[in-house]
C-alpha cells in the first residue's frame, strides 16, 4: 500500500450532519502481505446489524477530537490500544442514512490477536488485501436509493464475508488512494429502489 500517497490526501469534511462518528480503518502488515481489520456488528444492534465494519463509534463529550473517538472506540471494541496505532492518513468523510457523519482514519496496526470487547462486536476478522483487491470478489450495483438517490453500491466478497454499504464505500476510497485496484467503469447491474439487495446481504436488512 501506498501510505505516503494516502498521507497526502486532503480529506473531505462533513459538518452539518446531527451527529458525528469516528472509525479506525486498520491495516495489518503481514508475512504474506497486508490484511485489513474488520468487526462483524451484533445481530442485536438497531443500526446496521450483522454488518461487516470497520471499529468506532459515535463522539462522547470527554473525546478531545475524532480521532480519539477513533481510538476509544477500537480500544473498548477489540482491545486495540491506542499507542499501538499508527494513523497514515484519513479518508473523506462520509454520510449514513442514520443522520451520521463518519471520519475514517487508516491506521497501520499490530498483527495479533484481537478479541471482541463489549457487546457490539460479534467477530473480528482480518481479511487479505490480496482477495480484497481481487475483482473476481467484488460487483457493483447502480441503485435509485431513496435517500442518497443515484449511488452505486459496492459489495466485496471474501472468505464468505461481505462488506459492502458505508464500510465498503470508504474501502474503495482507501483502495483508490494506496493501491493500483481501479474500479470498473461500469457497475455489474442497475437497480430501482424497491429491488433485492444481493442474497448474501438480503439477511442484514430485512
Amino acid at each position: 500500500m501506498d501510505f505516503d500517497r494516502l498521507a497526502a490526501h486532503d480529506p473531505v469534511e462533513v459538518t452539518d450532519e446531527q451527529r458525528e462518528a469516528a472509525v479506525v480503518v486498520p491495516v495489518v502488515s503481514r508475512s504474506d502481505g497486508e490484511g485489513i481489520l474488520f468487526t462483524k456488528r451484533a445481530d442485536h444492534l438497531q443500526d446496521h446489524p450483522g454488518q461487516m465494519s470497520f471499529p468506532g463509534g459515535g463522539w462522547e463529550p470527554e473525546d478531545d477530537d475524532l480521532l480519539d473517538t477513533a481510538l476509544r472506540e477500537a480500544n473498548e471494541e477489540i482491545g486495540l490500544d491506542p499507542q499501538a496505532a499508527h494513523v497514515v492518513g484519513r479518508l473523506d468523510d462520509i454520510r449514513t442514512i442514520t443522520h451520521y457523519s463518519v471520519r475514517p482514519f487508516v491506521a497501520r496496526i499490530p498483527d495479533r490477536e484481537y478479541l471482541p470487547g463489549d457487546g457490539e462486536v460479534a467477530e473480528i476478522v482480518v481479511l487479505p488485501l490480496s482477495e480484497l483487491t481481487d475483482l473476481d470478489n467484488y460487483e457493483s450495483e447502480h441503485r435509485d436509493h431513496p435517500h442518497y438517490g443515484e449511488i452505486r453500491l459496492h459489495f466485496f466478497y471474501v472468505n464468505g464475508y461481505t462488506v459492502w454499504g458505508a464500510t465498503a464505500r470508504m474501502f474503495v476510497q482507501l483502495l483508490e488512494l494506496a493501491t493500483d485496484w481501479e474500479m470498473p467503469p461500469e457497475p455489474d447491474r442497475y437497480a430501482g429502489p424497491d429491488d433485492d439487495l444481493p442474497e448474501s446481504v438480503r439477511d442484514e436488512v430485512s
